[in-house]
């Protein structure tokens, strides 16, 4: 298996270096200026924003730039930001636990409702509850996590007052108060993250089980005696979340591009609000930073897949 990693992440590499050159390219050549606000600052001598370009080598060439910042990246250089004066891996690091808890607990409420309501829904197609939670998938997956997100507000917010709407940092409380008074404020996003990708891999599930469990070797362990509920879990189940491996894998770094959404309703510190501010400001170095770390995601999850079919099915080996 030691082999076959290594062998994935030299192949990868192209790959990597491929991303950041059309990520590094495209940002290079978008219009606007990461010194505007100095430009039109008439306390900021011209000289002073012309050595400040200097500096950071904004009037090289593109190519030059690029060699530059990938040779910085090698050395764990990732920059420096030139709204918050800081540099980009530090400001990365404060937002990334916020982000990792967020996504993370969202997924693993998805996996937990999705799974199991899939499964049922396939071992009794075309029954009531599968009616119900086919219609309640199809409502979930369609309706986008900024409506959720604001009917989830409106709700539990505002007419029940139950949990607050805007995500602060500085909450001053010790102790379990302190652990409470996050979870409580993270409940909503992680809910609404949560839900909206449980209705996609509910639909999966029950597709990719209805596929497994009309083969034959199904018949066959039901006509060695085997119960029902081993049957289901042992071969149907465990055949069928190849697909549904393949999918959780590819959503993935989706998720981290739609918690961006989720993150500016409630007002969450991570990574995506991280983008959006980065964006606004025209803060080069940090929106290729986060960028790239977002195509270097679908690379480690596409590699997490590849390792999840050989411990699913014994039939796949790793050459």
């Amino acid at each position: 298996m030691f082999n076959y990693i290594l062998r994935r992440l030299l192949i990868a590499l192209p790959s990597v270096l491929g991303i950041s050159v059309v990520l590094f390219t495209v940002l290079a050549l978008a219009p606007g200026d990461p010194f505007e606000e100095l430009a039109t600052n008439p306390n900021v001598p011209p000289e002073v924003r012309m050595m400040l370009r200097a500096q950071f080598g904004l009037d090289d060439p593109v190519w030059q730039r690029y060699l530059h910042w990938l040779a910085s990246m090698l050395k764990g250089d990732w920059g420096f930001s030139f709204v918050s004066r800081i540099n980009v891996d530090q400001l990365i690091l404060q937002r990334l636990p916020t982000t990792i808890i967020v996504i993370g607990l969202s997924q693993v409420l998805a996996i937990m409702v999705a799974l199991p309501v899939g499964i049922i829904a396939a071992v009794k197609p075309y029954s009531w509850f599968d009616r119900i939670a086919s219609t309640i998938a199809f409502v979930g997956f369609s309706l986008p996590t900024f409506f959720t997100g604001v009917i989830f507000i409106l709700f539990f917010s505002i007419y029940l007052g139950w949990l607050p709407f805007v995500y602060r940092s500085d909450i001053s409380a010790t102790g379990w108060l302190w652990w409470w008074e996050h979870f409580k404020q993270s409940i909503m996003p992680i809910t609404v993250l949560g839900l909206f990708q449980a209705a996609s891999i509910m639909r999966y599930v029950r597709s990719a089980v209805l596929d497994v469990i009309r083969l034959d070797f199904v018949t066959t362990a039901r006509s060695k005696g085997l119960t029902e509920r081993i049957v289901i879990i042992k071969h149907v189940v465990r055949n069928a979340m190849i697909p549904v491996v393949t999918l959780v894998a590819l959503q993935m770094p989706a998720v981290f591009g739609g918690a961006i959404v989720t993150e500016q309703i409630f007002r969450i510190p991570g990574i995506g609000s991280l983008l959006i501010d980065a964006i606004l400001r025209n803060d080069t170095p940090v929106i290729m930073a986060v960028t790239f770390v977002f195509a270097c995601l679908v690379i480690f999850f596409n590699l997490i897949a590849d390792l999840l079919y050989g411990w699913l099915d014994p039939r796949i080996s790793y050459r």
